[in-house]
């Protein structure tokens, strides 16, 4: 390959590559004080660097799913190892509340691909809900939920998710 072809190439990556970094910026700047949360949060995807908008929104379903699957996972590790009955019944709920927010997250990202951004709006909306639910749910049988700080991430990363949903609604 010919100096100036290598030359041509390397512009035209390099454009194209920006070009994406631009939609990252471009997503996370009306974040203002959160945009390094936001750059942090897309970063956790490899593909962020590489999408258009509709795919930055199908990325944020993504990652606030793994949230919940990793919140999911919690759930079973303390349902296994604890015996206390009062604390069983909190934890199904809060199992199957999660449950419906993958499922949900999933519909979601199916949404996002399809154009029904409004429809994906409502699956996040259901999710954003869990957390507190399920703090609701150990509370009514006074006990601090054990799944409190997943659930403040979690619903942080469905903010981020719905935002970026509603700002391509919009667009």
């Amino acid at each position: 390959m010919k100096p100036s072809q290598a030359l041509s190439y390397f512009v035209v990556l390099l454009l194209g590559s920006s070009s994406y970094a631009s939609v990252l910026e471009d997503t996370c700047k009306p974040f203002g004080a959160n945009y390094d949360y936001c750059i942090k949060f897309f970063q956790s995807d490899k593909d962020s660097a590489t999408v258009d908008k509709r795919g930055i929104a199908v990325i944020s379903t993504r990652i606030a799913r793994a949230a919940a699957v990793s919140t999911l996972k919690r759930i079973s590790v303390l349902k296994a190892a604890d015996t206390d009955k009062k604390i069983q019944g909190p934890l199904a709920d809060c199992d199957a509340k999660y449950t419906g927010a993958v499922n949900g997250l999933d519909e979601a990202a199916r949404d996002i691909s399809a154009g029904k951004l409004q429809d994906a709006v409502t699956y996040l909306g259901y999710a954003l809900d869990v957390p507190d639910s399920c703090d609701e749910a150990f509370g009514e049988v006074g006990v601090k939920s054990p799944l409190a700080a997943e659930g403040y991430e979690f619903a942080r990363e469905c903010y981020v998710a719905r935002f970026v949903i509603n700002d391509n609604a919009v667009s």
